[in-house]
């Protein structure tokens, strides 16, 4: 497969470019995304009263990060690029692409298995105007670290295929990608319910479209706006159309 690559801009860390990362350091910055994602989804009675989601938010993309920046000697920054107007048309395209493809793929299986809501997504139509505001900031940190949490695994697994397994640049990426899209779906099992079939057909599916952005652009911004925009977006039109159902 042909992925639509910037020709210009190649991935960080791969045969050396900014520098080279071993095996025992990916599996470090591995280990952090999973630390940090446990910090997200266990009940820790953190302080802040109802900003108290915005800590594990926070850590979720920072500790990788971190991470990243300390065995790379800085060059964490390579992850992300520029945003200008080319880079914010790309977010709003591949936002568009993700929210047209799920649909589709997601009323297929709706229509034939059936499937779960989010409940953070149906909860979030009960919330105040100020609570709903908290909630949409909280998780655009939240969706950032989403990107890291499957960027950082990709970069991993794409230099071990081509430097141990000695597989081609094309062929590493196209199993990098399906991969840490069915790892980044089954993560939300516990959400819907342990629906496999859901978690890895659509959110594995959302998953591949915004990779693809990261992939296009090699800009985490770029893929990270697309999924708060496609994220924002399914939110705030199930606010709207609940409010439109109440009497």
């Amino acid at each position: 497969m042909k992925f639509p690559e910037d020709p210009n801009r190649d991935f960080p860390f791969y045969q050396g470019n900014p520098v080279s990362l071993t095996i025992a350091q990916w599996c470090f910055l591995i280990a952090l995304v999973g630390i940090a994602f446990a910090l997200l989804i266990v009940p820790i009675p953190w302080p802040g009263g109802e900003f108290s989601a915005f800590i594990p938010a926070l850590l979720f993309p920072l500790i990788p990060l971190l991470g990243l920046s300390w065995v790379s000697k800085g060059n964490a920054k390579s992850l992300f690029g520029r945003v200008g107007l080319r880079e914010i048309k790309l977010m709003i395209l591949f936002a568009l692409l993700n929210i047209a493809v799920t649909l589709v793929v997601g009323g297929i299986v709706q229509l034939t298995l059936g499937a779960n809501s989010n409940p953070a997504i149906a909860a979030a139509s009960q919330l105040s105007p100020s609570g709903l505001t908290i909630f949409l900031s909280k998780t655009a940190l939240q969706l950032v670290g989403e990107e890291v949490l499957t960027i950082i695994p990709m970069l991993a697994l794409m230099q071990w295929l081509v430097a141990r397994a000695g597989m081609s640049r094309s062929r590493a990426l196209f199993l990098s990608w399906i991969s840490t899209a069915v790892i980044f779906g089954l993560l939300h099992l516990s959400t819907y319910h342990w629906d496999f079939v859901q978690c890895v057909v659509i959110i594995g599916t959302a998953r591949l479209m915004l990779s693809l952005a990261y992939i296009k652009t090699k800009n985490l911004w770029v893929s990270s706006g697309a999924h708060i925009i496609n994220d924002w977006f399914l939110i705030l039109v199930n606010v709207v159309l609940s409010s439109l159902a109440q009497p």
